[in-house]
């Protein structure tokens, strides 16, 4: 597959490149849908392309097509030439690369199963008896839904600075829903996680630890519950988060704001810009001592787990908020140059036809030496809230109001009765500032998100969040009105 990379970079160079980079993509989708025990959705799909990055007079050129030959990959490297130099019309400031040892060497993520071995009769099975026991768990359960998914994607990078590299990754993820109406309402519960239940880079094997049938019925008898809660209580209190809702909350106030094109202005689309700003770094407050967060793109099963991004810088990992301090950025070579540091491999594609831009890679809260039980115990007066239902944050990520799916009252150190439509709501500093406890290692999970949404066009990336339950005093909860 190299041989039309080869030749992008030779014509690019040719054209008058100062470099180049070319990447081919072949993903292959099948996914599986089932409500109320029938097939809603059966999908499968590929695609194979290639994309080519020139930079011409300090000014990036990029194009890309679905067809992978020597004569194509010719053509896309005139017209990404073309582009850059096109683009000289409205410079605003040359493009400089920090440096990088070019890389030459392979990667794939573990898969014990390959999912496309799995017989279909086995799949629909399967999600048939998660969907019956949803069913089972209340007389106001209308709907059950289980799906799983399976991608797979094979990649090959290479830049005239002498990067090759060959990456293949397998991803699995599964889930099951139920929806319960009654009263003039609507409540819903999932497991093992909200939208497409948890993802991972793994085979098939993942889909089997899940035993979405032995948790489905819980679900449902949650969702039915829920229809007669109480509603969240209004006012300042404790809030525990459980680790499906605080993976949300990292992402959306700690992950998009250290994107450092945000902080730039040179990408705002869909999530706006950031209040992290450079003079910030190393000396801002973000939150209490207990909070270190990380980008780690090298943690096993991780959605935003690679062996190097789409600029062939490798894996690594980069601490973002060090003991409560804001100490780094998510960076690609050329905003790491802006800033006078190295690249942290930031830098992903969602397509062989989109150009590469700053993406969340696994970014993780550290965890405590507490567990669930003693967040609890130590709470005289709070609220638990999980699983993700909305969420709104303002274009800076300072000012945000989520909802979670399910709540509990905690009372006297214990918890207490199940309450519906659970929210808070805080600014980001002072909610991060005001953690005073997180669980320990054994109760950290590391979530897949699927469906990160950055960029004009848009590119829905996968990235990953490892979290453990985690306490905040004096948070106001039961903001919205019902």
């Amino acid at each position: 597959m190299l041989k039309p990379l080869e030749m992008a970079l030779d014509r690019a160079r040719a054209a008058g490149a100062s470099y180049a980079d070319a990447r081919s993509l072949q993903t292959a989708e099948e996914g599986l849908t089932m409500r109320n025990g029938r097939v809603e959705q059966a999908r499968s799909g590929a695609s194979f392309g290639l994309g080519v990055r020139a930079l011409v007079d300090g000014q990036w050129g990029f194009a890309a097509g679905s067809v992978v030959s020597e004569a194509e990959a010719a053509r896309l490297a005139r017209l990404a030439v073309d582009i850059a130099r096109a683009s000289g019309a409205a410079r605003k400031r040359e493009v400089r690369l920090a440096p990088l040892a070019p890389v030459v060497g392979t990667w794939e993520s573990p898969c014990r199963v390959d999912p496309w071995s799995v017989p279909m009769a086995h799949k629909v099975q399967l999600l048939q008896e998660a969907c019956g026991e949803a069913q089972a768990g209340g007389n106001d359960v209308r709907a059950a839904m289980a799906y799983m998914q399976a991608i797979r994607e094979r990649s090959d990078f290479a830049s005239t600075e002498g990067a090759r590299i060959a990456q293949t990754s397998t991803i699995t993820s599964a889930g099951v829903r139920a929806v319960a109406v009654g009263a003039g309402e609507m409540q819903t519960r999932s497991y093992p996680g909200t939208f497409d239940g948890n993802v991972r880079q793994a085979g098939y094997e993942f889909i089997e630890e899940m035993n979405l049938a032995a948790n489905a019925r819980r679900v449902g008898e949650e969702a039915q519950a829920l229809l007669s809660a109480e509603q969240c209580p209004s006012g300042t209190m404790t809030l525990i988060l459980g680790a499906n809702q605080l993976a949300l909350q990292i992402h959306e106030s700690c992950g998009h704001p250290t994107e450092l094109d945000r902080v730039y202005g040179t990408e705002a689309s869909f999530a706006g810009t950031s209040f992290l700003t450079t003079e910030k770094l190393g000396n801002y407050r973000y939150g209490s001592d207990l909070v270190t967060i990380y980008a780690d793109s090298r943690i096993p099963g991780g959605l935003g787990t690679f062996g190097y991004d789409d600029e062939g810088t490798p894996a690594c990992r980069t601490d973002l908020v060090k003991d409560g301090m804001f100490v780094g950025y998510l960076m690609s070579r050329e905003t790491a140059h802006d800033l006078g540091r190295a690249s942290n491999g930031a830098m992903r594609a969602s397509g062989w036809d989109r150009m590469p831009i700053i993406r969340m890679t696994n970014i993780c809260l550290a965890p405590g030496d507490e567990t669930i039980e003693s967040l609890i115990a130590g709470t005289d007066d709070g609220v638990f809230m999980d699983g993700i239902k909305s969420w709104s944050i303002d274009d800076r990520r300072l000012n945000f109001q989520f909802g979670s799916e399910i709540g509990y009252r905690i009372r006297n150190g214990r918890r207490a009765e199940m309450i519906k439509n659970p929210t808070y709501t805080g600014i980001t500093p002072e909610f991060w500032g005001q953690c005073d406890g997180i669980a320990g290692p054994d109760e950290w999970v590391l979530w897949g998100v699927p469906n990160c949404g950055k960029g004009e066009p848009l590119q829905i990336m996968r990235v990953g969040h490892g979290t453990s339950p985690a306490r905040f005093r004096n948070v106001k909860v039961g903001v919205g009105r019902w």
